[in-house]
């Protein structure tokens, strides 16, 4: 039996028991995939098809099964990943942690849109839930509720959650959502939005930022609606913009640098494409193969990063050794105690 084949029957048992009720056919076909593409790190369904363990050797009978099962309306992404998930959220609320969420698109040039979902693992995140649209978009209001209703179905009980997203998404909608589903938040806001902040005109959050290394304005209120929110801006030396945060809590430097903590996604998407498997460069055109492409990526991504930590914790290196210095287990951060020395690097608290 080779790697690849071994590989394989173990994805196969963890799937086995995470979904008992999974079908047989998908049992027997996505494991392989999965294998296939933690090998083959690539989404051309020729190069992937090469490293299959199949009976044949025909490199079109590889391909066509390949594309079959990319078809095969049974390989539900949002049905197979949920336990999945539903572990990581579990393991990130451990301890009473607040959950950090990132919610963020990417594109694939002019073919694909992919709004993602994920959850901070440590310094960096895992997918929970994605929506795949053909062309160029900015995925709306619509596309986000799908996808945070999803994850919160999957939130432990009484689990404290904060949502971190960048300019594309801020809408009277998603603030009007999180406020329901008692969420903290930090969403990065771009300038040109409208704000009331108790003065005698309604200004721009552009023009509240201007000139201010550092301004915090609580019960601000956004766009024609009014939504009710906390702002904070921070002008660090050296970068070129402000961040303009808007938040449901007091604001002040560090819960402005909570936001810091989002940068979790980057690594993540840089997985998916240049340095992982180079997502950009498939061929495929449908969004529901794209989307299934998608999760055995992902859940190649998911058995790597739980061998990686098995591995940590039965044979830690010498400085992992030292009490305090094991990491390996899945945390989150403990809200308004992460300190984020500059924009982009992040430490979690010792409370």
């Amino acid at each position: 039996m080779g790697n690849i084949e071994k590989l394989a029957d173990e994805v196969r048992r963890g799937l086995e028991q995470a979904l008992p009720g999974l079908r047989k056919t998908i049992l027997k076909k996505l494991p392989l995939a999965v294998a296939a593409m933690i090998e083959a790190r690539t989404p051309n369904t020729m190069e992937l098809s090469t490293v299959l363990p199949l009976a044949t050797e025909r490199a079109d009978m590889r391909e066509q099964w390949l594309r079959r099962l990319l078809k095969n309306s049974l390989l539900e992404p949002a049905t197979i990943l949920e336990p999945m998930g539903r572990q990581a959220l579990q393991q990130a609320g451990g301890s009473g942690q607040t959950i950090l969420l990132s919610m963020d698109q990417t594109d694939l040039g002019e073919r694909f849109a992919v709004l993602m979902l994920s959850v901070r693992t440590g310094d960096r995140a895992l997918p929970l839930a994605w929506l795949v649209e053909s062309g160029e978009a900015n995925i709306g209001w619509t596309g986000q509720q799908r996808l945070l209703e999803r994850v919160r179905n999957g939130l432990p009980e009484h689990a404290r959650v904060m949502l971190l997203a960048d300019r594309f998404y801020p809408s009277a909608a998603l603030f009007a959502w999180l406020k329901e589903a008692s969420w903290s938040y930090r969403i990065r806001l771009k300038g040109n939005l409208l704000v009331d902040v108790g003065d005698a005109a309604v200004t721009t959050t552009g023009d509240l930022a201007a000139g201010a290394r550092e301004r915090y304005e609580v019960d601000a209120r956004l766009f024609d609606a009014g939504i009710v929110t906390s702002i904070g801006v921070l002008h660090e030396p050296g970068h070129p913009q402000p961040w303009i945060i808007a938040m449901g809590q007091q604001p002040n430097r560090a819960s402005v640098l909570d936001y810091g903590a989002r940068w979790s996604i980057e690594p993540m998407f840089s997985d998916f494409k240049t340095r992982g498997f180079c997502l950009e460069s498939t061929h495929l055109q449908a969004p529901d193969r794209l989307d299934r492409l998608l999760l055995i990526m992902t859940l190649a991504m998911y058995w790597c990063v739980h061998a990686g930590r098995s591995d940590a914790l039965a044979n830690p290196g010498p400085a992992e050794k030292k009490p305090g210095n094991r990491s390996t287990r899945i945390t989150g951060a403990c809200e308004r105690h992460i300190e984020v020395r500059s924009h982009g690097s992040s430490g979690v608290c010792d409370c």
